[in-house]
């Protein structure tokens, strides 16, 4: 500190009910490159999606200390009675204003409802009035930083004072070696309302102590306890062998606040022994398992889907009730839905009794790609079942979609004559084959449907789409489609 003061942070009391926490740090004489500047920006948007939870528990402000002047004040006021310029704008702007702007960036319109419909937002100030930032929006213009910055003053404010902390820790120990004196934090006091003060960071190491059999057995490998200190060490876990010879005393760096319980530290000396030399046992237990035939059904049948020019969707699994019911031309009732209960959104009313609605909505979504599209899911449908002890039941249904200039059902019944093939059931109706018959659907163009029978029993049905159906579906140009159960061929 070159005149001998720590810099001051202070905390008034009107920030208790919005983001109470602050912690703030100096890094002196750093040496940025446009590499390393980069690196020091990238880490603060890490950081903030992360431990941060989307600036929701923490936001990190960093500012050119050179055109500030100490102490700072971090407060809360009114929007109407907040105004800077904020940062990469060229005039000032009040709070309100700021709010209406951001809704439309890309990038701070995520952050906007942490503090939009407060009374009050947080701010922060230097002695002169210069504001900072408001946290945990946007920084002020007048101190942002640059490749030419020379001291820095950082500050986390949030509403969890643990990870405040471990934020300022990971800053400070990762961009302390670019200062002139290495790894040199110059400190910063915070005082809070009550009067009381603390200096941070606090760059905090603590000791850990784990038994060298406990790994072994967890991680299932024969190291000595020197050797199981060496691979931790290797993990920025400095160990040594203490006591009986089976203790190992492990020093926690502030820069691995990950490691929370022995478990972790298990997890370090399995990764630095490495996974893939540990040898594969059988546990003394019965475990040994084998795939459902079901899903390894579906597994071999998604493989030739796409060797035969499907592409695969995954869709939701819930979907709203127009989408499997008024847009498909049936009555809801009528589709044995399950109805989720207080919905929280119009696109989540109902589980789905039918793939078909979701690869539809996934062309729409695709429609600028080169025709044809087609696509194929194999996933579980949804059935009301009063016979089942939960009062539903699933079944795994395979649909696939032919989209182009025209409805291509020869190639959705090609598609149903392979997949019947890769089933053994063979064509006829025989015993044990399949064919099929001529149907009505409302999905589907009047004449051009068809059930497909296989095995004695009607497993589902193809055919052109009907007009209306790909209207709704927000499509142009004429489908084809299939669906079938595959339980039954089992």
């Amino acid at each position: 500190m070159p005149d001998g003061k720590i810099q001051k942070l202070i905390i008034t009391e009107e920030t208790a009910k919005i983001r109470p926490f602050a912690v703030a740090a100096v890094l002196r004489n750093i040496k940025f490159t446009k590499d390393r500047y980069d690196s020091f920006i990238e880490l603060q948007e890490k950081l903030h999606q992360n431990i941060c939870r989307k600036r929701a528990l923490v936001a990190i402000g960093t500012h050119d200390l050179d055109t500030l002047s100490g102490p700072f004040t971090y407060t809360a006021k009114r929007p109407s009675d907040i105004k800077f310029k904020p940062l990469n704008k060229t005039k000032e702007y009040t709070a309100c204003e700021l709010m209406n702007i951001y809704k439309t960036d890309s990038h701070l319109k995520h952050y906007l409802h942490i503090i939009e419909n407060k009374p009050l937002y947080p701010v922060i100030y230097d002695s002169n009035g210069v504001v900072l930032s408001m946290p945990p929006i946007i920084n002020g213009d007048h101190s942002k930083i640059t490749v030419n910055t020379r001291n820095i003053f950082i500050e986390c404010t949030g509403t969890d004072f643990t990870k405040a902390k471990i934020v300022l820790d990971i800053i400070v120990t990762m961009f302390s070696e670019y200062c002139e004196n290495q790894f040199t934090v110059e400190a910063a006091e915070v005082v809070f309302p009550n009067g009381k003060s603390h200096t941070f960071p606090e760059l905090a190491y603590r000791k850990e102590m784990v038994r060298a059999d406990l790994i072994n057995k967890k991680v299932g490998i024969r190291e000595t306890p020197e050797n199981l200190a060496k691979l931790l060490t290797r993990m920025y876990l400095k160990s040594e062998v203490i006591g009986d010879g089976n203790q190992i005393e492990i020093e926690i760096p502030p820069t691995r606040a990950d490691i929370i319980h022995a478990c972790d530290i298990v997890e370090d000396a399995a990764i630095a022994y490495g996974y893939n030399n540990i040898q594969m046992t059988l546990p003394k237990t019965y475990t040994i398992a084998n795939q459902f035939p079901l899903n390894k059904l579906t597994e071999l049948l998604r493989h030739d889907m796409a060797a035969a020019g499907f592409t695969e969707a995954l869709t939701f699994a819930l979907c709203s009730q127009e989408d499997i019911a008024d847009k498909l031309g049936v009555d809801i009732s009528a589709t044995k839905a399950v109805h989720i209960s207080n919905p929280k959104t119009a696109e989540f009313q109902v589980a789905r009794t039918t793939l078909l609605p979701g690869l539809l909505k996934t062309i729409a979504a695709n429609r600028k790609m080169p025709l044809p599209l087609k696509l194929f899911e194999i996933s579980d449908i949804v059935i009301k079942d009063s016979n089942t002890d939960v009062g539903a039941k699933n079944y795994r249904h395979l649909c696939a979609v032919y989209y182009n200039k025209n409805p291509g059902f020869e190639i959705i019944h090609g598609l149903l004559d392979r997949i019947m093939q890769l089933l053994d059931v063979p064509p006829g109706e025989d015993k044990g084959g399949y064919v099929i018959k001529a149907s009505e659907g409302p999905a589907f163009f009047p004449g051009r449907c068809a059930e497909i029978f296989a095995r004695g029993q009607s497993v589902g049905k193809l055919g052109v789409l009907h007009p209306d159906v790909i209207t709704k579906f927000e499509l142009t140009m004429p489908c084809s489609s299939l669906e079938i159960n595959i339980g039954p061929f089992l």
